[in-house]
């Protein structure tokens, strides 16, 4: 049930990550460890963070995991770290393994013909610029543009992928600053739910999200585990607690990797 997430972390949770056996911690990345920006491929990772994820990377005592709708290709040069972490790519779609294994869910064949005549819909339509092929989805974005120029392309993205969703059994989906055409069958909680079921016992599972797209990883999270909205404005959510970018994002990762050098 989504409800207004408590501002701030539970009295217990820094208690909990110390005394866990093991640790699991899932991070989206736009709009969560990066802000928005209209050049997607300049959205780099807050002052901060990068080195801090680094450092988690280098210790050892965290299966850090990144979750994110991007293709797990775009993920490399925004991160620029060494080793990289895993990261589950396309809602759920890709994996790269911590080791640089890279795995997909192989799609239907009519649903890869069905997106490639999405995007020659959108180039005859003339807003090529704005999209985003992925291997399970296409996106048309337009975040920070006026609202005339983002009005008409939200109305042709609508009426030109409209039909083809409801004749082809595909998604449409609103995310923040933008419109999504996706296969439907995986999610960010299967990347979840998968990544749950490999963990041993006591382990305890944190995620991290800001997106529409993150309530499906918060509503497979198991008992004792821990949803955290990562949000300058507060909404419903299945997520318990919210923490505000980059401020309160940049302390959490501190605390933690201060708790896990010092915990164990």
């Amino acid at each position: 049930m989504s409800e207004i997430p408590t501002a701030g972390l539970p009295a217990d949770f820094w208690l909990r990550v110390e005394r866990a056996s093991q640790r699991l911690l899932m991070l989206d990345y736009d709009g969560t460890l990066a802000p928005f920006v209209p050049d997607r491929d300049r959205a780099f990772p807050y002052p901060g963070i990068r080195e801090l994820l680094s450092e988690l990377l280098v210790l050892q005592r965290t299966r850090l995991v990144i979750v994110t709708g991007r293709a797990v290709a775009d993920m490399p040069p925004l991160l620029q770290l060494e080793p990289l972490p895993e990261i589950w790519g396309c809602h759920g779609w890709e994996r790269r393994l911590a080791g640089g294994d890279i795995r997909r869910v192989e799609l239907p064949v009519s649903v890869e013909g069905c997106l490639q005549r999405a995007w020659s819909r959108a180039v005859k339509a003339g807003i090529e610029t704005h999209l985003e092929r992925k291997p399970a989805s296409l996106a048309i974005h337009w975040r920070g543009l006026d609202e005339a120029r983002k009005a008409r392309l939200e109305e042709i993205a609508g009426r030109e992928w409209a039909t083809l969703a409801a004749d082809n059994d595909l998604q449409l989906h609103p995310f923040d600053g933008g419109l999504e055409l996706r296969c439907p069958g995986r999610t960010k909680g299967d990347a979840v739910r998968e990544l749950r079921a490999e963990s041993p016992s006591g382990t305890l599972a944190v995620y991290l999200g800001d997106d529409l797209t993150d309530e499906d990883a918060f509503a497979v999270l198991g008992e004792g585990d821990v949803g955290i909205l990562v949000r300058e404005q507060p909404r419903a959510s299945r997520a318990s607690c919210r923490l505000r970018p980059p401020d309160q994002l940049l302390e959490f990762l501190r605390t933690w990797l201060r708790v896990c050098r010092h915990g164990g």
